[in-house]
Order: structure tokens, then C-alpha cells, then sequence
């Protein structure tokens, strides 16, 4: 009998990971390690055997091409693809496009990290007529602008990744099938908190590389029974 399988993959590094540069929601493409590290997770999956039934990515096209370019790899690119921006990478408010070693200058370490790795701390908002808002951007026309952030705490991320998991992607695993998540370190953090019960405290230490791969195998009772990262 086949199980309920979650494969979760944070997006390769980008242009802005490779830059040490705040990026949150700023749509940054995939640096030349990052699509190498995508086509990497593609080459794991099919190693070991893992082939989705469908998938799920952010509305960035960071995680948008992982996906792309990692099914590709794996030969498996007719699966149905869908997009949410509750998927999107914690916005990081205004300092969104700025150096992380800059902003810890001005701020200082202990607030620096207080937001960085903390869990309900948020990083100073965006004004409202910032051009750095979301609300700029086209493709967030159809969204009601109460749902759109200035600045998010990884409680706030929390909050939105864990509506989307219970609308739209828990029931796949009901029906036994293999989901693929590509999406963001923060996104998924938030996620990861949720499944295996991580404290607020516990959450701060905890990352997920650029390009890894966890996969959670479930019960019939949607119990985690199993948990693998996968390492090229």
C-alpha cells in the first residue's frame, strides 16, 4: 500500500543569497549555483525513487524554477504545478534589497537576530508608498491589500503557509499521494515548526539549506512516521 509522502525543497541559492542581501518577497532569480543545486534535487529524487504526483510552489520565481528545473532533471515535468503566494518567503519588510552585514551594523546583533532567527519579532515595515511594496506589483492585482504585508514576523509567515497546507495540500496527502513543496527558507521553516511540534525557542536554531531536500512519510492518520533529508 503506498503512503502519504511530503518532500519539501527550499529553492536554490539566488542572485540575492549569493549577495548576503535581504530579499523576502523581492522576486530575485536563481544564481548559477542555485540552478545547479536544483538539478541536484532532481537528480536525488530520482536516485531515490521519489516522484510526485503533484506540485506546490510560492508565487517567486526563485522556487518557481527549483521546481522547474528540478522536474526536468528528474524527467517527471507533466505533473500539475500549482502556485500560491501564502507559499512566498517572509517579507522582510524595509530591509528587503539591503545588505544583511549593513543592517546589522545599524541595528546591532541582538536585534538583528531577535528578527532574523526569532519567531515573533517582525523587521521595521515598509511605508505604504514604498515602491518595494507587493501592492506595486501586477501579479498581487486580484489580492485584497489587507492580505498583502508590509513586514512579517515568522509567526506571521506561519499563520498564511499553515492556511494554504490546510486548504489546499493536506488533503492530497489523504489520498496517498507523494507532494512536492518548493518554496522558501522561512516558509518552510514555518512549516517544518508545525509538523514536528518545534518550539519557539527550538525554531531559532533551526535552517534549511539552499537546495535541500526533507521528505516526511505519514500514516493514515496523517502521523509522521518517517523523516529523511536527502544529501547529494
Amino acid at each position: 500500500m503506498s503512503k502519504a509522502r511530503l518532500v519539501l525543497v527550499r529553492h536554490g541559492q539566488s542572485i540575492y543569497n549569493q549577495k548576503n542581501i535581504f530579499t523576502g518577497w523581492t522576486d530575485i532569480d536563481l544564481s548559477e549555483q542555485g540552478i545547479d543545486e536544483a538539478k541536484k534535487a532532481g537528480l536525488l529524487l530520482k536516485k531515490n525513487n521519489i516522484y510526485p504526483d503533484i506540485c506546490f510552489t510560492s508565487w517567486l520565481n526563485r522556487a518557481i524554477h527549483t521546481a522547474q528545473i528540478l522536474l526536468k532533471e528528474l524527467e517527471w515535468e507533466h505533473i500539475d504545478s500549482l502556485r500560491s503566494y501564502k507559499l512566498n518567503e517572509r517579507h522582510y519588510g524595509d530591509w528587503q534589497g539591503r545588505d544583511k552585514d549593513e543592517v546589522k551594523n545599524e541595528y546591532g546583533e541582538e536585534k538583528f537576530l531577535a528578527v532574523r532567527r526569532g519567531y515573533d519579532v517582525a523587521p521595521p515595515p515598509l511605508k505604504p508608498n514604498d515602491a518595494r511594496c507587493v501592492s506595486n506589483d501586477k501579479k498581487y492585482a486580484n489580492i485584497d491589500k489587507k492580505l498583502l504585508p508590509l513586514n512579517e514576523s515568522l509567526k506571521d509567515t506561519k499563520k498564511r503557509v499553515l492556511e494554504y497546507y490546510s486548504e489546499q495540500i493536506i488533503s492530497k496527502l489523504q489520498e496517498q499521494k507523494t507532494v512536492l513543496i518548493s518554496a522558501h527558507g522561512n516558509s518552510l521553516r514555518a512549516l517544518v515548526m508545525e509538523l514536528e511540534q518545534i518550539s519557539e525557542t527550538n525554531i531559532v536554531s533551526f535552517e534549511i539549506p539552499t537546495g535541500e531536500i526533507i521528505v516526511y512519510t505519514f500514516d493514515c492518520d496523517m502521523k509522521i512516521i518517517e523523516k529523511n533529508v536527502l544529501i547529494g
